[in-house]
């Protein structure tokens, strides 16, 4: 019988067997050893570790960060389990005496962990920072930089840091831990110095992680200000050069109830240059986010909501926007844009969109508050509407202009210090086409305006009837010409302020209620009827021709002239639009002069109101025949 052999494994393990467990042995004991120890170091550090010497020792932190003189007056409590933690009472941050002794702010409790080896070695090293209720005042520079005063640990940082391509470099000397930072229940005062305002900050929450100066930083910060409740997030790789004012890498998110926006990229906290990017932002209700500001444009309650994503980019004097996409009140448009710096401190809005459908309302509003913006409450110099050029082209394939609809329409505005026009240069209407101008008058915009319009073979009878119009109109294709002007502020000119001339002319249609064999008839019976009263057929017509003069309320027919196959309706007289009054003299004759005795010319007065006036037969006046001689 042969002997079994072992495997080649059992025979290469058994030497390993021998020895491991030993190396079980030690590790064991290593591990106790080092529990031991852990828990030793807790019972004895607060025999052998002196509090005083932690509170100096973050005092001293405090002041070296800040480069002001840190006080602490209440009494320091200290913990040892799970980690030595040290909390500190009544912090007061202030310049030196000598210096002024300016109060960078208080704080209510400061937690901070702190190296229970250092601490036995007399030293204090502290990390994991928790203030509770810190009340801060900080002071944003002309060039928009916090002024660290007395460069302490991290101005110094700030100033020391160097740019090498897109990172930050940092001398060993000048590098510290930072650790994470957690503010709960703060307040904060930011005095800006370059437009001398204060913003007020309450209920600060913020969560800031920071291994060390030299490392990426990343801050998530809650606030209320003015009633309202803001969260900004912010991550850079370089935080010490964003905080110096350097061009780097950032990336930075602000959301509340209001507005929210985003930006990724290359970008500086103090100024737009080497800027490039993505940026986005959306403002559900313009009307609160100028009133939660404390700024108000009158009518800029059709200008609901806007939002805006696009691709950044500093170009020469200014911003170029590309791959847009442009929201407002609901329509969505896609294009380019881009902001330049003119002459004279004014800024100019430029670019191309283009919509799917849009209202064209909040564009003209946009346009009357762009002019209006010196008036009442703005500044001497107009604010920032009055102060920037805007030079827009814009298309779309759906365009509301209440109460119009337009289709495949191009459009733009051009306003600048000494003009203002905005044209529709094409655009298809009621199967026709459809022109317009709209010009404020040079100077301060406020000596008045006008506006033009062309249109040409369109549909007036669907139009009327779309429109729900009453009365005896005219159901016809046809060409329209109409051209305005007010002496007047174009945001403040009411009708009764606008004076100008309208033309219409038109070939075959009908003019609905209008039966003029009836009005013959009723005319021959009674001294005055209402138009309702004479029958509900059409008037067909051939040609028919119309020109309204505006002036003072009211509108001026002459040379009203509309020409059936048998017999011609003209009218003129006065038509005060804002009474919807009528005084109009009007005559039916034959169309065909072999036809007059059978049609005898027929004079009337209309009057009362509109859509259902009231008609009264003028007698004829025979001429006498002339004496003989």
């Amino acid at each position: 019988m042969s002997t079994s052999r072992q495997p080649k494994w059992r025979k290469k393990m058994a030497p390993v067997s021998r020895w491991l467990p030993g190396i079980t042995r030690l590790a064991t004991l290593l591990l106790l050893i080092s529990a031991v120890i852990f828990v030793a170091l807790r019972v004895a550090a607060p025999f052998v570790v002196s509090t005083g010497m932690v509170r100096s020792g973050i005092e001293d932190a405090l002041s070296r960060w800040t480069g002001y003189k840190a006080e602490i007056k209440g009494s320091p409590e200290l913990e040892f389990w799970p980690t030595p933690r040290i909390t500190l009472h009544q912090i007061a941050i202030r310049q030196p005496p000598n210096a002024g002794n300016k109060l960078l702010g208080t704080i209510d409790s400061l937690s901070a962990d702190f190296s229970l080896i250092e601490a036995l070695r007399g030293h204090a090293s502290f990390h994991e920072f928790h203030l509770l209720r810190p009340n801060l005042s900080l002071t944003r520079d002309q060039q928009g930089l916090i002024d660290w005063t007395y460069a302490g640990q991290l101005a110094k940082a700030i100033d020391g840091a160097h740019q090498d391509g897109n990172a930050q470099v940092l001398d060993r000397k000048l590098d510290a831990e930072v650790g994470a930072i957690t503010v709960e229940d703060g307040t904060l005062n930011v005095t800006d110095l370059a437009t001398s305002k204060t913003y007020h900050f309450e209920g600060v929450t913020a969560d800031i992680n920071w291994p060390r100066l030299s490392s990426g930083m990343s801050a998530v910060l809650i606030a209320r200000t003015a009633g309202q409740d803001l969260k900004l997030d912010f991550s850079s790789r370089n935080p010490l050069l964003v905080f110096g004012g350097k061009t780097t890498e950032l990336k930075a998110s602000l959301a509340s109830n209001l507005v929210t926006a985003s930006f990724s990229g290359l970008g500086s906290i103090t100024n737009l240059t080497g800027l490039s990017g993505n940026i986005s932002a959306t403002i559900g209700d313009m009307p609160a986010l100028l009133a939660w500001s404390g700024k108000s444009i009158p009518g800029i309650e059709s200008l609901k909501s806007f939002s805006i994503s696009s691709d950044v980019l500093s170009a020469a004097n200014g911003l170029r926007f590309n791959n847009v996409t442009l929201g407002l009140n609901g329509a969505t448009a896609t294009g380019v844009m881009d902001i330049s710096s003119v002459r004279n401190n004014r800024a100019k809005l430029g670019g191309t969109l283009a919509f799917d459908t849009m209202n064209l309302k909040p564009f003209f509003d946009a346009f009357a508050l762009r002019l209006a913006a010196g008036e009442e409450t703005a500044t001497p110099d107009g604010g920032p509407l009055q102060r920037l050029d805007l030079d827009l082209r814009f298309s779309a394939k759906e365009m509301q202009l209440a109460p119009f609809n337009l289709s495949d329409v191009g459009a733009s505005v051009i306003v600048s210090s000494n003009e203002a026009k905005f044209d529709i240069g094409d655009s298809q209407f009621e199967g026709g086409t459809m022109l317009a101008h709209l010009e404020a008058t040079r100077g301060d915009f406020d000596g008045g305006g006008k506006l033009q319009m062309s249109i040409r073979g369109a549909d007036f009878g669907a139009l009327v009837e779309r429109l729900q119009l009453k009365g005896p109109l005219p159901l016809t294709t046809g060409s329209l010409d109409l051209n305005l002007k007010t002496t007047k502020p174009l945001w403040t000119a009411g009708l009764g302020d606008v004076t100008g001339q309208l033309t219409f002319h038109a070939g075959t249609g009908s003019i609905a209620n209008l039966d003029v064999e009836a009005i013959r008839n009723q005319s021959a019976q009674q001294k005055f009827f209402p138009l309702s009263a004479a029958g509900d057929h059409s008037f067909p017509f051939t040609e028919a021709q119309l020109t309204a003069n505006f002036s003072a309320g009211s509108a001026e027919l002459e040379g009203v002239s509309i020409k059936g196959a048998v017999e011609t309706l003209t009218l003129s007289g006065i038509i005060p639009y804002e009474s919807n009054g009528l005084a109009l003299s009007g005559s039916l004759q034959a169309t065909d002069d072999t036809r007059a005795a059978e049609l005898p010319l027929l004079p009337f007065f209309i009057g009362g109101s509109w859509p259902n006036p009231v008609i009264s037969p003028v007698p004829v006046l025979t001429q006498p025949a002339p004496s003989a001689q």
